[in-house]
């Protein structure tokens, strides 16, 4: 069964700089496990927990654009054909939202 993973620029240090690779499993967490067999060190970086059985808080995995959090998280079911992609969240900012003068105008 042959998927496609996206991967993050942050992420390619594990992937020699592939933008996208070649994985199987019939779950996402079978296929993260397949993908460190060649990607050693990938794994760690996407999921957290005890066992290694959840996302970490910050990385979002899409399956055929769909966020697996919404579906079965690392245990969505996978297809032969699908596309996975990896991203990590984006935060920051400096919480205050800045507004244009507009005293000028008044």
């Amino acid at each position: 069964m042959a998927i496609e993973v996206r991967i993050p620029t942050i992420l390619r240090t594990y992937t020699d700089g592939a933008k996208a690779v070649e994985g199987s499993g019939d779950t996402i967490a079978a296929l993260l496990t397949d993908l460190e067999t060649r990607h050693t060190g990938i794994r760690e970086r996407i999921v957290d927990g005890a066992n290694g059985d959840q996302l970490r808080r910050f990385v979002n995995v899409y399956l055929n654009d769909e966020d697996v959090r919404f579906l079965d998280g690392i245990s969505t079911k996978l297809a032969d054909g699908d596309s996975v992609t990896i991203l990590p969240a984006v935060a920051g900012g400096s919480g205050r939202m800045l507004m244009p003068d507009v005293s000028a105008t008044l």
